[in-house]
């Protein structure tokens, strides 16, 4: 349980900043007019995914031989505490759109590079058995810690609509900050680093860090050719996953009309659906494998998009129902994919391996937004409207048909099968 508190400590930065608050609020009339926000939001979102490429095999690999990967995850966390609480900063006005960005762009890279060292962690928690039911429940208690701030936020700050500036959601910020830093004392009070681990093996320098990272690429190609294809398919779709969530806001507020305070309420909605779901995903992991439950999740999430699209005209209740059924999706598919990776990885690798997991799936992360962003532009030119965000989700959908199509070619890994 304490493990798992890292995912309930920094779902702030997931749920309120990144999807449900923070960016319905830079992306809102108060930066700019028409699509320009958005636009702005998915080149700032596509070249923080690039950095995040070329630093995450790097840095994993060099936690494994250095043995402090959570002497990093620690600083890394306090980082996204300092990130979070600067986005208080950010007001109302055009002039903070770009600055407002890049402290966004900034505390993604950070929350990414942690996650390589979080996921690297769960083989002191779990073994081959359980693996599945320990990912679910990370990924669950995050869902559930996301709800719990988000009425929070809105109780308190967004809802009594007493502030005016956009202070609501800056303090908004503040809090996700105290939020974050209080919640993972118990997970740095639980885990640590291995000293057997840490006197095996000697950093490398950068250059030889990335020589070998080519050299992991080239084994897993002639020795474990299923992950190889794995890492390439979950790229793919887990850059889709991220698109759901980077732009399903924008989308109810710009499409369906949501206004902030049922954004909110909606985002508090879809946490408790989806970490209930990616909690009992976790027992079907561990029965019917982690490939199965992704395979599942990418259909339902496909077909979901393609309604949100078709049925754009019907109002609130549409992204309602549709976005609520996505929820169920998105967390089981995050959380297999991770259990998959788990079960499958040599010992003593972790942290290289999920930073080269990290790379596979930031390596191509330009897809969901750039289509998303192209998507936009050809709904414009096609209908003559000036707000066609709705046609975002069409590049989405795409994105994650291309990953259920690779997960497909994946053979059953018999480590990995239950």
């Amino acid at each position: 349980m304490a493990w798992a508190l890292w995912d309930w400590g920094t779902q702030p930065f997931a749920t309120v900043i990144t999807t449900f608050v923070f960016a319905v609020y830079i992306t809102s009339s108060s930066f700019g007019a028409g699509n320009t926000p958005a636009l702005a939001l998915s080149t700032s979102t596509a070249i923080a995914g690039v950095i995040v490429a070329l630093l995450a095999p790097v840095l994993g690999q060099r936690a494994d031989r250095s043995g402090h990967t959570v002497r990093n995850l620690r600083w890394q966390t306090w980082a996204l505490v300092a990130i979070s609480a600067s986005l208080f900063f950010v007001a109302p006005d055009p002039k903070w759109l770009w600055p407002g960005l890049a402290l966004l762009g900034i505390g993604s890279i950070i929350s990414e590079l942690a996650g390589v060292n979080y996921n690297a962690t769960i083989e002191q928690v779990a073994s081959p058995r359980n693996v599945g039911r320990v990912s679910g429940l990370g990924w669950g208690m995050g869902y559930m810690g996301g709800i719990v701030v988000l009425l929070l936020i809105y109780v308190t700050l967004i809802a009594p609509d007493t502030l005016e500036n956009g202070l609501d959601v800056r303090y908004g910020m503040l809090v996700c900050a105290a939020w974050t830093l209080l919640f993972t004392i118990p997970t740095f009070l639980v885990i640590r680093d291995r000293e057997q681990v840490r006197s095996e093996r000697r950093p490398v320098s950068i250059v030889s860090a990335y020589r070998d990272v080519f050299g992991t690429i080239k084994g897993l190609w002639h020795e474990q050719r299923e992950l190889f294809w794995f890492l390439i398919a979950s790229a793919l779709f887990r850059d889709g996953l991220a698109g759901v969530f980077s732009f399903g806001a924008v989308i109810a507020t710009s499409t369906f009309g949501f206004t902030a305070g049922s954004v909110i309420i909606f985002g508090a909605a879809a946490n408790i659906v989806a970490g209930l779901a990616t909690i009992a995903s976790g027992l079907l992991d561990d029965v019917l494998g982690p490939r199965t439950v992704i395979l599942g999740s990418l259909v339902g999430l496909i077909a979901c998009g393609v309604g949100v699209f078709a049925l754009h005209d019907g109002g609130p209740k549409v992204f309602w129902s549709l976005g609520l059924i996505m929820c169920m999706f998105v967390g089981p598919a995050q959380s297999a994919a991770r259990s998959y990776l788990a079960r499958i990885i040599p010992a003593g690798r972790s942290g290289e391996i999920f930073g080269l997991y990290a790379t596979t799936g930031r390596a191509i992360s330009f897809l969901a937004p750039t289509l998303f962003g192209l998507s936009i532009s050809l709904g414009a030119s096609l209908t003559g409207r000036e707000n066609t965000q709705y046609w975002g989700i069409l590049g989405i959908v795409m994105v994650l048909l291309v990953g259920l199509v690779a997960m497909l070619m994946v053979r059953p890994n018999r480590r990995a099968t239950v």
